[in-house]
């Protein structure tokens, strides 16, 4: 008499319905994340020639007094996308970087890592992705912030990225600002 309630399968129908599963996973995988695409477009180029981009970007941000801010990351990259949305989604912070910001996305994917820029900004990837490097007028880099620092939970917190962006504005980091009226 068998006291096991569960019936026993047989071992190949077992496997079968394990691979079966798996692949079941990896196509919902997949369809999200190409569904991710299709819904927000890409946010990076491999393709593009980002020292010539951040070239023209920076006489534009010259002319508008704003500062570069550099995300760097991938098209694979979920954090990368949240981070936009996020942007994007929450007023407070979208009239922040409008009004004192040009972002421009970074290209870090096996297509095209850019591997020059990043050794000229001191290799921002080593703190993760996405990561974010704010230039100045001239290029020079002036800050590298890591986004866990701006998480929380499953998303990002709006005080500390508020917080972030209110501190690397062109007129925050102006001796200026500090000088004491007579």
């Amino acid at each position: 008499m068998d006291l096991n309630p569960l019936p026993r399968l047989k071992p190949i129908n077992d496997m079968k319905k394990l691979f079966y599963l798996t692949l079941l996973i990896f196509l919902f995988i997949g369809t999200q994340q190409v569904s991710a695409q299709k819904t927000h477009g890409t946010l990076y180029t491999p393709t593009a020639n980002a020292e010539e981009d951040i070239t023209k970007m920076l006489a534009q941000a010259k002319e508008e007094g704003k500062h570069l801010i550099l995300q760097v990351g991938g098209n694979w990259c979920g954090w990368c996308y949240k981070f936009q949305d996020f942007v994007q989604q929450d007023t407070t912070i979208k009239t922040i970087v409008d009004d004192n910001f040009l972002v421009y996305h970074l290209n870090y994917s096996k297509e095209n890592k850019n591997e020059t820029l990043l050794k000229q900004y001191e290799f921002p990837q080593r703190l993760g992705f996405p990561v974010f490097v704010i230039l100045d007028t001239e290029g020079k880099r002036i800050h590298t912030q890591d986004s866990w620092m701006l998480e929380s939970g499953d998303g990002y917190d709006e005080k500390k990225v508020a917080h972030f962006f209110k501190s690397w504005t062109a007129m925050a980091i102006n001796p200026a600002t500090y000088e004491k009226k007579k």
